[in-house]
C-alpha cells in the first residue's frame, strides 16, 4: 500500500470526543420550609407521643421493677404485669403479624399516614430540623448561610448545630440500649464512666444512626432504602386517602395579583408560587401525580390553603382526598363512605381476629412452664428398697413476680409414687408433700424419681403424665413423658 493512500485514510478519521454519562444524578440539599396548619399540628402532636412514650417508658418502674425491659442476660422479657421468656415467642411472631396486617389496613384507608406521622426518620428529621432552625434560622437565612464562604459566625453555628444533634443523638442512643439494661443502673454506670463494650458499641451506634439519618440523609431513607415506599403501589387504589392536587381546579397555573378574579376563566386556582415544593420534606411536586417519594405528611396541604386564604379562593386545592374523589368532585360524605370496601373490611376482620385471639391468649396464659427430661444416665433401676424406679430431671419456670408453692404429681401407672428433693420449709410435713418453693422470675432443675412395685407392669415403654400445680393460683400444667419397664 503506498504512502499517499494511507495518508488519505488517515485524514479520512473523525476523532471522536470521549463523553463520560454518571448514572447517578448529584444531590442536591432540601431546605425545607416552615409552615403551619392543621397536619402540621398533628404532625407535631405525634412527635410530643411518641417521643414521650420513648424517653420516658424506660424510666417507668413497676413494682420493684423496671416497667419495660428486654433483659437480654437474664433471658427475661418484662412488659408491666407480663413476664414473658424465650419459650414465649409466639407472641412476638403475633405481634409482628399485627404489625404488618395493621400497616397494610391503614395504606388501604389513608394511604402512608405512618410515615408522614409516626416513622421515627420522619419523627427524627422533624426535631432535627427544628433544632437547624432554631440555630440557623429559616430556610432563606440557612439557603445564604450555607452559600457563603467560611466565616467565624458561619462555624460557629455549624459547631453549635452539630453539637445539638450529637448531644441528641446520644441521649437517644442511651435511651434505647436502656430497654435492654435497666435504664438507672446503666445511668450509674455512665456517670462513673464504667459502660460495658456492649453497653458503649450499642449507645454509639445508635446515636450514630440517629445523626446521620436525621441529620444528613433524611429524604434519602425515605427514598431509597426504605422498601415500604416501593411496594405501597400494590395497596393503594382509587379509594385510598392521599395527598392530592386537584388538577381540574387548579389548571392552567400561573402568577396573577391578589386584585384579579377569582373565576378567571383563563386561569386555575394554582397561581404557581411554588410553596407547595418549597415546604416538602422530600422535595416534590405533588402537582405532578401520584408519587412514591410522598410521605404524606399534608405540609403542601397546609400551605395552599394558607395562600388559597390569602388570595381569597376556596381552600383545598391540594388535599386529602381520592382519586375517585377527585375525578367525580365527590363531597367528603361520599368519600367516607367508600373506605368500608371489600379489601379494607377484610383486612379489619383478619387484624381484629387476630387482636382478639393474642388477648385471650395473654389472658388465658399459664404463669409458669413445665419442661421434662429424662435422665439419660438411668434408663430404669432397683430402688433400695426393692422398687422399680425411673428417674427424670424436671424444670418449673416462675413466670410471676412473687414467690410461688408448687405441687407435683404423676399418673398413668397403677401404684405410681413420686419422689423429690425437698424444700427445707416442708421438711416432714405431709400436707406439703412433693411441693418445692421458686422465688419470683426464677427457675429450678428437679431431680424427680418415679416408682412402681416391681413386677406390677408389663415390660416395655408406658405413657405418664406429670402434674405441676401452683397452690396460689391453684393452674396445672400436664406434660407426658414415658415410664421404661426392663425384660
Amino acid at each position: 500500500m503506498s504512502e499517499d493512500l494511507v495518508g488519505k485514510k488517515s485524514e479520512t478519521r473523525i476523532p471522536l470526543d470521549e463523553v463520560v454519562v454518571s448514572l447517578y444524578a448529584a444531590q442536591q440539599k432540601i431546605y425545607p420550609r416552615s409552615t403551619f396548619g392543621i397536619f402540621t399540628k398533628w404532625r407535631w402532636i405525634m412527635v410530643w407521643v411518641t417521643q414521650l412514650f420513648f424517653y420516658g417508658i424506660p424510666w417507668l418502674e413497676w413494682g420493684q421493677r423496671q416497667a419495660l425491659l428486654f433483659d437480654l442476660e437474664t433471658k427475661r422479657f418484662y412488659i408491666f404485669n407480663l413476664v414473658f421468656y424465650p419459650q414465649d415467642l409466639i407472641y412476638l411472631t403475633a405481634i409482628l403479624i399485627i404489625s404488618a396486617l395493621s400497616l397494610f389496613l391503614f395504606t388501604a384507608i389513608a394511604g402512608r399516614l405512618w410515615c408522614g406521622f409516626t416513622c421515627p426518620q420522619t419523627v427524627y428529621t422533624e426535631i432535627f430540623l427544628w433544632f437547624e432552625s432554631k440555630i440557623e434560622g429559616d430556610r432563606a437565612a440557612r439557603m445564604r448561610l450555607d452559600a457563603s464562604p467560611m466565616s467565624a459566625k458561619k462555624l460557629g453555628r455549624k459547631a453549635a448545630k452539630h453539637f445539638v444533634w450529637i448531644t441528641f443523638a446520644l441521649w437517644t442512643g442511651f435511651t434505647f440500649v436502656g430497654y435492654f439494661t435497666p435504664i438507672r443502673e446503666l445511668s450509674s454506670l455512665t456517670i462513673h464512666m464504667s459502660l460495658g463494650p456492649w453497653e458503649t458499641f450499642w449507645v454509639l451506634f445508635y446515636g450514630f444512626a440517629t445523626y446521620g439519618n436525621a441529620g444528613f440523609m433524611r429524604e434519602q431513607v425515605c427514598k431509597y432504602m426504605c422498601p415500604y415506599a416501593r411496594f405501597q403501589s400494590v395497596m393503594f387504589d382509587d379509594d385510598t386517602l392521599i395527598v392530592t392536587y386537584d388538577e381540574q381546579r387548579g389548571e392552567p397555573r400561573g402568577g396573577r395579583s391578589r386584585k384579579a378574579e377569582v373565576n378567571n376563566k383563563e386561569l386555575g386556582s394554582c397561581i404557581d408560587c411554588s410553596l407547595c415544593v418549597q415546604v416538602c420534606p422530600t422535595g416534590i411536586d405533588i402537582r405532578k401525580g401520584l408519587q412514591y417519594e410522598c410521605i404524606q405528611c399534608g405540609a403542601c396541604a397546609d400551605v395552599c390553603d394558607t395562600v388559597m386564604d390569602k388570595m381569597g379562593y376556596e381552600p383545598g386545592l391540594v388535599k386529602f382526598s381520592t382519586q375517585h374523589g377527585i375525578a367525580n368532585k365527590w363531597s367528603k360524605q361520599q368519600i367516607l363512605d367508600h373506605i368500608l370496601r371489600p379489601r379494607v373490611m377484610l383486612y379489619a376482620a383478619i387484624l381484629s381476629t387476630l387482636v382478639l385471639g393474642l388477648l385471650l391468649s395473654l389472658w388465658l396464659r399459664t404463669p409458669f412452664r413445665v419442661d421434662v427430661e429424662r435422665d439419660r444416665g438411668v434408663m430404669s433401676r432397683i430402688s433400695d428398697d426393692g422398687k422399680l424406679e425411673n428417674v427424670y430431671r424436671l424444670q418449673i419456670m416462675n413466670g410471676t413476680e412473687e414467690t410461688q408453692h408448687y405441687q407435683l404429681s404423676a399418673t398413668g401407672l397403677e401404684g405410681l409414687r413420686l419422689e423429690t428433693e425437698q424444700d427445707e420449709e416442708n421438711e416432714g410435713d405431709e400436707e406439703h408433700n412433693n411441693t418445692v418453693i421458686i422465688k419470683p422470675t426464677e427457675s429450678r432443675w428437679l431431680i424427680v424419681d418415679l416408682k412402681i412395685e416391681d413386677g406390677s407392669a408389663e415390660p416395655g415403654s408406658h405413657k405418664i403424665k406429670f402434674e405441676v400445680k401452683a397452690l396460689e393460683s391453684q393452674k396445672v400444667v400436664t406434660e407426658k413423658s414415658i415410664f421404661l419397664v426392663p425384660r
